[in-house]
């Protein structure tokens, strides 16, 4: 059973070389902090210093996150999104014949994804279900021609047993389950019974009516007791938590209001103590704040977005715009 918790500390994440001699490093990468915001469901209850943390969250807070997949996580990754879909509400039916994902997931790799992530069911507000056998023909053979031609970590994004399994089998190498195996249980057996690491994503409510009308206690608090919740029922079923990590879910069953207050405390994730990852790439709230509309035309607001996220030490950025994403991580760590 989840234990019910109270007291919530939210590292105050800084970067740059003036670190004071009790700055401690934040989960192992290149941000540091020496005090962390106490939260309870009341309100803000002050500072504490790193010292002073209740062990576990000082020891979530500070270890350095496990290889996944291959990649280490000193400095923080790119996941390049490759939607072999019709409907995806960015890129759809662009790459969705196998060919043109096969180059795009190559193009992808050159322009500086460390991990492809592969979705063949589309989950942006008001999507349909996709059957398993379509999913399958529609990601396998991309993932096996990816296998063949290029050596990169592969993540198939599913929410159903099956086609993460004919995705492990064909060379797939972690599952991104946007439901953190809420939708297909069985997923949790196939992916501890192949040894794999798995991506657990917060999402209120099915992508058909998540949108409809949102609505949470407290945002932040509430998201992080699922994923920790979900994260322990992984545990339980034989998925150790260094082979896990989390997502927020931008954009799954939230306003702006709500993904907002996530990015700005997005830091409060490290207290799972699993790499974070954040998938916000040319989502509408960008396009709504950004006045962008069309969403090829919102890598500008993606990336200015990822960036205040590795400002906080997540480690992990979902990206379509990958090359212009790469470009601006080189530049913020060296300007940092």
């Amino acid at each position: 059973m989840t234990e019910v918790l109270t007291d919530y500390f939210r590292p105050l994440a800084q970067t740059g070389t003036a670190r004071p001699n009790d700055a401690v490093s934040l989960a192992g990468g290149q941000t540091w902090f020496t005090h962390a915001q106490h939260l309870t469901r009341a309100g803000s209850q002050g500072f504490v210093h790193v010292s002073d943390l209740p062990d576990l969250w000082r020891d979530r807070l500070t270890s350095a996150r496990p290889n996944i997949a291959g990649l280490s996580f000193e400095a923080p990754r790119i996941m390049g999104i490759l939607n072999v879909t019709p409907d995806s509400f960015s890129d759809g039916g662009k790459f969705n014949a196998p060919e043109a994902a096969l180059a795009r997931a190559l193009a992808l790799v050159a322009e500086g994804a460390d991990i492809i992530d592969i979705g063949g069911e589309s989950t942006r507000p008001g999507a349909t279900y996709v059957p398993v056998n379509e999913e399958c023909a529609r990601t396998v053979p991309v993932i096996e021609g990816i296998r063949a031609g290029a050596n990169v970590p592969i993540s198939i994004d599913t929410r159903k047993a099956q086609v993460g399994q004919a995705a492990l089998k064909a060379g797939a190498d972690l599952i991104n389950d946007v439901s953190a195996f809420t939708f297909e249980p069985e997923l949790a057996g196939v992916t501890a019974k192949a040894g794999a690491p798995v991506c657990l994503m917060h999402a209120q409510g099915d992508p058909t009516t998540m949108q409809d009308a949102p609505h949470y206690e407290n945002v932040l608090l509430d998201v992080f007791d699922f994923l920790e919740e979900r994260i322990q029922a992984a545990e339980a079923l034989g998925i150790a938590r260094r082979q896990i990590i989390a997502d927020p879910g931008i954009g799954f069953g939230k306003n702006i209001d709500h993904n907002l207050a996530l990015l700005q405390n997005i830091s409060l994730f490290h207290g799972l103590g699993v790499p974070v990852l954040l998938g916000a790439s040319r989502k509408k709230f960008i396009g709504t704040l950004g006045d962008a509309p069309q969403a090829e035309k919102r890598a500008p607001g993606s990336i200015a977005v990822a960036l205040s996220a590795i400002a906080q030490g997540v480690q992990i950025i979902r990206a379509h715009d990958v090359a212009e994403t790469r470009q601006a991580m080189v530049l913020f760590a060296a300007s940092c």
